[in-house]
């Protein structure tokens, strides 16, 4: 999926650990102004608390709208395809099964959705397992997390963090600690806390950085040597970066809202082709970043570009006018590819890719379900008339096998929990409860 290092986005990961703490020098770097953004009188949920439900809007009932949702969580964590593993009495972990293990991106995806959907037990399991086995207790890296062990043998495969498990990390613990308090068994805020603190102590001693690139204000690929300078749009996540602003209360919350405008200006530069397409690397001008893995193109990691985006236009909705052509583009562009049948890689052009990063040991284009859920929630932001057209399409898909027998209910169905949660108005800004 992502790596720090992995060959493959969906392949099988490779033992990188070294390459993952490789000591490259920082390149100079130019810092981005961020648009200022004005705290006004806003249709945003966050300022709301009234979050759409655009399942009920495409003529979906309430009660089999809560089944959808509830069934599609039960298939991803419960069910015989389930990616999620209870260990004994207080331990869980979530895994790629197709490529045998577990990651930062998997485990803090299946916190903020147990955090969603109030399933504490489940969050509680999920963070310890994360802890024990995945975060540095000491060292240059010290607070930040391993982003991929193999679940069976505790080996880790890589030593170094990508920076979008950390990002969802500390959301998910800031949303658990405002829903359950911090007096249940676990110190929620203050495990956030130790995240963010850690980063703001990299100072590149030892090669290692805080999350965000400080001159830039725009998040690393990897915090670690040179990995540090470039970037994954599809871990721009602005509305993370407000809640941040909201409740880690570390004396960074302007910090974060900076980061937060940036990443706005950045997704302009990144998703501007005429199809809405971006790569999945690149500079943090937007510009697509060559890696030794694939040719820049618009693959895996960038299926969750609009999704986050559509995120940040309902929570805070402070660059809507953009977000709503943004959708527009990229609806259109796969409405023309065939809303049924688009594929799942392209160049940013809109063209087929000569090179077809695997999934897994198939190397296949295929109307994959992740892509066709992310490009649903797009409809949230989208002003036209037949933008229901992708929300029924996602209604309508399964999470099945296909018909040449791929299967992968880790990336495709957290994908597919996930729009479902946004477009019925459960995956929500959780504030602080009274406790």
């Amino acid at each position: 999926m992502k790596t720090c290092l992995a060959l493959v986005r969906r392949s099988k990961p490779v033992i990188l650990a070294a390459a993952c703490l490789l000591l490259a020098g920082v390149r100079p770097s130019y810092g981005q102004r961020p648009h200022n953004q004005k705290k006004a009188a806003s249709p945003a949920a966050f300022y709301t608390n009234k979050y759409p439900n655009l399942l009920r809007e495409a003529g979906y009932g309430q009660a089999d709208i809560d089944r959808k949702v509830a069934q599609a969580y039960h298939d991803v964590f419960e069910g015989p395809n389930k990616v999620y593993f209870a260990v004994g009495d207080s331990l869980a972990y979530v895994s790629d099964v197709k490529n045998e293990d577990a990651r930062t991106e998997g485990m803090s995806y299946g916190m903020m959705v147990a955090v969603q959907m109030d399933k504490k037990e489940v969050f509680d399991r999920l963070w310890r397992w994360s802890k024990k086995y995945l975060q540095h207790h000491s060292g240059p890296l010290e607070g930040y997390f391993a982003w991929s062990i193999n679940p069976a043998t505790l080996k880790r495969n890589a030593e170094g963090p990508a920076s979008d498990g950390e990002l969802y990390f500390v959301t998910s613990l800031l949303f658990a600690s405002n829903r359950w308090g911090n007096n249940t068994g676990i110190n929620y805020y203050q495990e956030a806390r130790r995240i963010l603190d850690a980063s703001w102590k990299k100072d590149g001693t030892g090669g290692v950085y805080n999350l965000f690139n400080t001159q830039h204000k725009q998040i690393s690929f990897v915090p670690v040597g040179d990995m540090y300078n470039w970037t994954d749009p599809s871990y721009y996540v602005p509305a993370f970066l407000e809640v941040w602003a909201e409740y880690a209360k570390d004396g960074h919350e302007q910090f974060y809202r900076d980061c937060a405008d940036t990443a706005r200006v950045f997704l302009h530069r990144a998703c501007a082709a005429p199809t809405g397409l971006n790569y999945d690397y690149t500079e943090f001008s937007g510009q697509p970043h060559a890696t030794r893995w694939a040719p820049p193109a618009f693959r895996y990691d960038s299926w969750r570009v609009p999704m986050n985006i559509a995120m940040d236009y309902v929570w805070f909705g402070k660059d809507r006018a953009w977000q709503q052509r943004y959708a527009q583009r990229f609806q259109g562009f796969l409405r023309g590819k065939g809303l049924n049948t688009f594929e799942d890689q392209f160049n940013v052009d809109g063209s087929r890719p000569d090179f077809i990063l695997p999934a897994g040991k198939v190397k296949k284009l295929r109307h994959s379900l992740g892509l066709v859920a992310t490009s649903a929630a797009a409809s949230l932001m989208s002003p036209d008339a037949n933008r229901l057209d992708f929300v029924h399409a996602l209604w309508n898909a399964r999470l099945a096998p296909y018909d040449d027998g791929y299967f992968d209910p880790y990336y495709d169905g957290l994908l597919y929990l996930f729009s479902l949660m946004h477009l019925s108005g459960k995956y929500q800004v959780i504030k602080p409860q009274t406790h």
